[in-house]
């Protein structure tokens, strides 16, 4: 009897990580491009205006970024200004938790068909090295190297330890500013 009155507070509890994970990736995926230049140079191509999204379908969570020219993503928390570019998209809640929990590889999820690509895939390899990166410098060594295909072998601790602090100061500003705004 108790499990089944826990069942639901653990699928909103899965909902709101989700939800606070993709708000936290998006403002990291500005701000790693404000701070790397790997970053900056995988980007670079993609046409400015481009808008990515991650989302957990059918109308879940969601993460929103627009490349806005020379490599450097804006975040964007409302709905989207024109069609998406590029979607991943997870079949369901408990996929995405996978992943963004790091339980999970992006790689191994796609390729237990757990999420779907919607746009040039290209451009998803692309924003999935960048997303890689990212992870790199944001998460612990150890929890990166589940999270991620291959952990760069040339990310020094000295260099992964500024950048990151450097990308979490910018990702707390942003958290302020929206505060502030609202």
């Amino acid at each position: 009897m108790a499990t089944k009155h826990l069942q639901p507070l653990g699928s909103k509890a899965k909902r709101l990580y989700v939800k606070i994970m993709f708000q936290v990736m998006g403002r990291a995926l500005q701000a790693v491009s404000e701070v790397d230049d790997e970053v900056c140079n995988e980007a670079y191509p993609l046409p400015t205006g481009f808008l990515f999204q991650m989302m957990v379908m059918p109308r879940g969570a969601s993460l929103l970024i627009e490349h806005v020219g020379d490599g450097r993503f804006k975040y964007h928390s409302g709905e989207a200004p024109r069609p998406i570019d590029l979607a991943i998209k997870f079949k369901h809640l408990e996929h995405a938790f996978l992943v963004l929990s790091f339980q999970e590889k992006t790689s191994v999820a796609f390729a237990n068909d757990r999420m779907l690509v919607d746009g040039d895939i290209s451009y998803a390899v692309r924003m999935t090295r960048i997303l890689n990166r990212l992870e790199a410098f944001i998460l612990p060594k150890l929890v990166a190297k589940r999270a991620v295909k291959e952990y760069p072998p040339n990310l020094q601790l000295l260099e992964k330890l500024i950048s990151a602090a450097r990308i979490y100061l910018k990702v707390a500003t942003h958290f302020i500013k929206t505060a502030r705004a609202s």
